[in-house]
């Protein structure tokens, strides 16, 4: 996913370099019967980039696993999460994948 990312990010044309894109990565893994199995992935992305990008690297991020063959021949299989620490100019947001939990609506 780190790499798929890379890729929407250079394809939108944010300037980064790889000492400001890093990303941590942690797996739970349980027992089943003799052997082990992945349960999930967490991912958590470092991001420094120009404040005027941030619409574009929100947009990236939140299509980025759509897009990623690794995310794809795991999904259904393994739950895998992402969010992200954004360093925009003097800001730094907290960027987290929508869910189908996260749905919002308004009352009529």
């Amino acid at each position: 996913m780190f790499g798929t990312l890379a890729g929407a990010l250079a394809g939108r044309k944010i300037p980064f370099n790889r000492d400001q894109l890093t990303a941590t990565v942690d797996g739970r893994i349980v027992g089943v019967a003799r052997t082990i199995r992945i349960e999930s992935i967490a991912l958590h992305y470092d991001l420094t980039a120009p404040i005027e990008h941030r619409e574009a690297i929100e947009r990236a991020l939140q299509v980025h696993p759509e897009g990623c063959p690794a995310h794809q021949s795991v999904k259904g299989a393994i739950e895998v999460t992402w969010d992200a620490t954004l360093r925009l100019g003097e800001s730094v947001i907290e960027v987290r994948q929508a869910t189908s939990k996260d749905t919002s609506f308004t009352s009529p």
